[in-house]
């Protein structure tokens, strides 16, 4: 995979779509139960010393014939080439408990070989609709191609589970899919937190420069300080100095990308295509002193109009690394 990722080219005539804001997270109300899966998901929106070069996972720019599947941001369908993600735990109770799903394929058997990608055979990304939580996710394989990871699910309300992963099988290409979970309960979401260039996280300051443009690469840079201090010894994470998914307000388009060549900090660099112009939430994973943490951000592209102020209030990200 290329060293600056382009993630990947966005239909223009589904723009409008993928920039409407999706039910599920936007009114107060009882959650009672999962939005069921289909194919198709995002049409229910109304959308060591130096890192090698790593693209993204879900490869959805590469071989794709036009108007496939692969033309779209990844995670917007629960089917793809083949492949589905089939949740067995589709409404979790608020708080911790394990999920517990599994990828088929056409003929409706678990996969149990992937190739192993930046550490891991499968990523598990959790977002609740409104932005506000992220967990990025370390499930165990069983045997028979079951997973199941322990998660925090903090609050009610609707979220999206995105599985990115390689087949192992001659020519497969990686693919992210998205599924629906609801916790059910009272839903009270929370508006999408305002625009600001530096996140705080358990002490240290990330800085976000550079810019997100929709149909151009662009550098996304981010650098970690801690107590005014620029931290220059980040510790490699999954293979990485850092790992950034930026997910879409609306219908979660799922980008995933990883660091231009580098050292340890404080700089992290990305490269990056927003599928299309609208808002977005962009998530840094890193490590230090052997705990990783997960600094978030929000950014508006192509015209975008930035949502209004809230009460500033850290995203619910910091202990979303689970390993089972």
């Amino acid at each position: 995979m290329n060293t600056g990722v382009k993630i990947t080219a966005f239909a223009a005539a589904l723009a409008a779509t993928f920039g409407a804001a999706y039910g599920v997270g936007k009114g107060v109300g009882p959650v009672e139960e999962p939005v069921k899966p289909g194919h198709g998901d995002h049409a229910a929106a109304p959308a060591p010393s130096k890192t090698p070069a790593a693209g993204g996972h879900g490869g959805h720019e590469e071989g794709a014939a036009p108007g496939a599947a692969a033309d779209l941001p990844g995670g917007l369908q629960v089917s793809q080439d083949g492949y589905t993600l089939a949740l067995d735990t589709p409404t979790p109770p608020a708080g911790r408990s394990v999920l517990k799903f599994s990828i088929k394929d056409a003929t409706g058997r678990n996969v149990t070989a992937f190739t192993t990608e930046h550490g891991k055979e499968l990523h598990f990304i959790v977002a609740s609709r409104d932005l506000n939580t992220f967990r990025h996710l370390h499930p165990v394989k069983a045997a028979d191609g079951t997973w199941s990871v322990d998660a925090d699910l903090p609050a009610a309300g609707g979220y999206k589970a995105f599985a990115d992963f390689k087949p192992a099988t001659p020519g497969a290409k990686g693919i992210t899919l998205g599924a629906d979970l609801a916790v059910p309960g009272v839903h009270a979401p929370k508006p999408l937190p305002a625009v600001a260039p530096t996140a705080t996280v358990d002490g240290y300051q990330v800085r976000l420069g550079g810019t997100l443009d929709p149909g151009k690469a662009g550098e996304l840079r981010l650098t970690v300080t801690k107590a005014g201090r620029p931290v220059t010894d980040l510790q490699p994470y999954l293979g990485a100095y850092g790992h950034l998914v930026a997910l879409r307000d609306g219908d979660l388009a799922y980008l995933h990308v990883h660091p231009n060549e580098g050292g340890p900090g404080p700089d992290v660099s990305f490269t990056a295509t927003a599928p299309s112009p609208g808002t977005y939430r962009l998530f840094l994973d890193f490590q230090h002193q052997g705990k990783v943490r997960t600094a978030a951000f929000t950014v508006t592209t192509g015209g975008a109009k930035a949502p209004a102020p809230a009460a500033a209030e850290p995203t619910d990200g910091a202990a979303g690394h689970a390993h089972g």
